[in-house]
């Protein structure tokens, strides 16, 4: 690999506010802000809208669309569709 091209991969603490849920790992994305730690440490932190805390599909909460239900209560509901008159 060429040296200096990539950027500083560090450790940094992205939060999820809605969940109110903290990770730390390492990464390259950069804040302003900061946060002391567990360990005592400080890390810049990165507040996230969204992740496996608070996403419904990871929480269960993810609700499953019937499709095919959907279509026959159309077809019940307005009839199947005319024949085609193009002879």
């Amino acid at each position: 690999m060429k040296h200096g091209i990539h950027p500083v991969s560090r450790p940094v603490v992205f939060r999820d506010r809605s969940a109110d849920f903290a990770f730390l790992t390492r990464s390259t994305a950069d804040s302003a802000k900061t946060v002391e730690w567990e360990d005592g440490n400080t890390y810049p932190v990165v507040d996230v809208e969204t992740s496996a805390a608070s996403h419904p599909f990871y929480t269960g909460t993810a609700r499953v669309l019937d499709t095919a239900g959907r279509v026959e209560r159309f077809q019940r509901r307005y009839g199947s569709p005319a024949s085609d008159a193009r002879g």
